[in-house]
């Protein structure tokens, strides 16, 4: 095996570091999006960025972006990035790996005395997650010009809207416009992220390159009955919505798992209650709905059966319905060029890893939107992630850098 060019060893201190800002436990991490943690974690990235010879400033976004200049200035920029924001509930390295790596590539290129042909941008993206607004990927999408309408308006637990958090943060949607990518500053993007799967650990991989992102469905739906007394309204004569509820989860649930050969996934992440008392039957109840697949039409098919399902069980019990949809996107399949240069690294390195879907979207989901686009998957220990149990070794880590170092000056070439 080739020797590895980056410093390992700095990449996974850092990572540490940064695990200091909103530390939970020994081994947690609570830094939502927009929240003063993650804008002391961002500052701090910042100062690795200039550190690594990089330009680094917050968009109107609230993307923190940093470019190094190529031997041609003007050439369409190769980028590398992820987010640093979190799950309330979290572990150290989701998202955190692809931006710490993604500069540690930018630096060692500063020390090995090399001019990228093209230039280089490193992005640590605002509100990746979409735990805070309930809808993610909001620097990404605002930066390839896909945010949707209303998405300023939403509000958090403590109803505070995204326009007053971006604001309090340093954004600016008044400036949306001028921080709007234009057609051609980027000609590929480049994503590093532990896998938030057991399949490399299975095979026993430290890393894996990812063939494509499965279309997520996240729906909210709301169930409205009629509250009553839990002692006195007999069972047929009720209109329980947590009742119907309960049948449209196992619905879900069976659906996807009905064929095993399929990557089809489907989660209930979140279930509210009203009134939310011991002896009164529910009168109202709101649900998430997460649903996932590489095989577009296959989806949809199960989006299909589920709506069927939701509105007969509600006429089975008398109750009425309402769903809105808060993210559709399709399944995105890598770039084959990028796929290559990936695999070529891996060859310098020794060795060979396997190909694979991702079940999660990241921010690359919405970068290939606007070019094309590949990603770098790194082995987590038993598959475990938003949690603070999870983990990526730093072997596993500098071999997923090493990677992306080197398939980063591959794309350089490509671009020049």
């Amino acid at each position: 095996m080739q020797q590895r060019t980056i410093n390992g060893g700095r990449v996974y201190a850092r990572i540490m570091e940064l695990a200091e800002l909103g530390k939970l436990g020994d081994t947690g991490v609570c830094r939502l999006a927009l929240s003063e943690e993650d804008r002391a974690a961002v500052q701090l990235v910042k100062g690795w960025m200039e550190q690594a010879g990089m330009t680094a400033a917050i968009d109107a976004f609230g993307n923190l972006i940093g470019r190094l200049p190529g031997a041609d200035p003007e050439a369409p920029a190769v980028m590398l990035g992820s987010h640093i924001d979190t799950q309330p509930y979290a572990g150290r390295f989701d998202g955190i790996v692809g931006v710490v790596g993604a500069i540690e590539a930018v630096q060692t290129m500063r020390e090995q005395g090399i001019r990228p042909a093209v230039p280089i941008e490193v992005a640590a993206f605002c509100d990746e997650e979409g735990t805070r607004f309930n809808k993610g990927l909001f620097g990404s999408r605002g930066l390839v010009g896909m945010l949707e309408e209303g998405e300023l308006e939403r509000t958090d637990r403590d109803g505070v809207t995204r326009r007053e958090a971006l604001l309090a943060f340093g954004g600016d949607p008044a400036r949306f416009a001028e921080s709007r990518y234009p057609p051609g500053r980027l000609g590929a993007y480049l994503e590093l992220h532990i896998e938030q799967g057991p399949v490399l650990e299975a095979l026993d991989c430290p890393a894996g390159i990812v063939t494509g992102i499965s279309g997520p469905l996240w729906l909210t739906v709301e169930l409205q009955g009629y509250a009553g007394h839990a002692g006195s309204v007999p069972m047929h004569m009720r209109r329980d919505a947590l009742a119907g509820a309960a049948r449209i989860v196992t619905v879900l649930h069976s659906l996807a798992a009905r064929d095993k050969t399929t990557p089809s996934v489907a989660t209930v992440g979140s279930l509210n209650v009203f009134p939310d008392s011991r002896n009164i039957i529910p009168e109202k109840v709101r649900f998430t709905v997460d649903l996932r697949d590489i095989d577009l039409a296959r989806r949809q098919a199960m989006e299909r059966e589920l709506y069927d399902s939701i509105d007969s069980i509600c006429k089975e019990h008398g109750l009425t319905y309402t769903i809105r949809e808060d993210t559709n996107s399709e399944p995105r399949y890598c770039d084959p060029a990028i796929m290559s240069a990936i695999a070529e690294s891996v060859e310098e390195l020794g060795g060979s890893v396997p190909q694979l879907m991702s079940g999660p979207f990241h921010d690359a989901l919405a970068m290939s939107h606007y070019c094309r686009y590949g990603m770098i998957f790194v082995r987590c220990k038993g598959g475990i992630s938003h949690n603070p149990q999870e983990f990526a070794s730093e072997e596993d880590v500098a071999y997923g850098t090493e990677l992306l170092y080197r398939t980063a000056l591959k794309l350089c070439e490509q671009q020049a």
